[in-house]
C-alpha cells in the first residue's frame, strides 16, 4: 500500500488541492446565497429557485468536495508520516473545524428550506470570512510548518 501511496503521491497531492478548491468555492458560495435568499418571501417562487440552487451547490459540489478531500489528505498524511508531525496536528484541527462549519450550512439550508431565516444579512456576511481564514491558517502550517 506504501509503495502504491508513494509512486501516486504527487497525483493524489494534486488531486487534493483541487478539491480543497472546489470544496472552499462552494464554502463561499453558499453564505452569499444564504443572504439572497434570505431576501425572498417564504413560499414564493424565488425561494423554490434559491432552496433549488443551495441543494444543487450542496449535493454536486460541496459534500463530495468534502469527501473526496477527506480521504486523499488522509491518504497523503499517512504516506508522508504526517500524524507525528505538530503542523499537521493544527491543520487537522482546522479542517475538523472547518468541516464542522460545513455541517453548520447544512444544517442552516435545511431551516430556509422550512422557512426559518434565524440569522441577520450582517451575521451572514461575517460567517462568510470563516472559510478564509481556516484557509490561510492552513497554507501557512502546510507550507511553513512552524512546529
Amino acid at each position: 500500500m506504501n509503495e502504491i501511496l508513494s509512486m501516486l503521491y504527487l497525483w493524489l497531492k494534486s488531486a487534493h488541492v483541487i478539491f480543497v478548491i472546489f470544496w472552499m468555492a462552494g464554502l463561499f458560495m453558499m453564505p452569499r446565497f444564504f443572504v439572497y435568499h434570505q431576501e425572498t418571501t417564504v413560499g414564493s417562487e424565488e425561494d423554490s429557485k434559491w432552496i433549488e440552487r443551495e441543494a444543487k451547490l450542496r449535493k454536486i459540489i460541496l459534500n463530495p468536495a468534502l469527501i473526496i478531500t477527506w480521504v486523499l489528505g488522509l491518504a497523503l498524511a499517512y504516506n508522508i508520516g504526517a500524524f507525528s508531525q505538530g503542523w499537521f496536528h493544527a491543520k487537522l484541527l482546522i479542517v475538523l473545524l472547518l468541516s464542522g462549519y460545513h455541517g453548520w450550512m447544512m444544517g442552516y439550508v435545511k431551516k430556509l428550506a422550512r422557512g426559518e431565516r434565524t440569522l441577520t444579512d450582517k451575521k451572514l456576511r461575517l460567517v462568510n470570512e470563516v472559510p478564509g481564514i481556516a484557509a490561510a491558517v492552513i497554507v501557512i502550517l502546510v507550507i511553513v510548518k512552524p512546529f
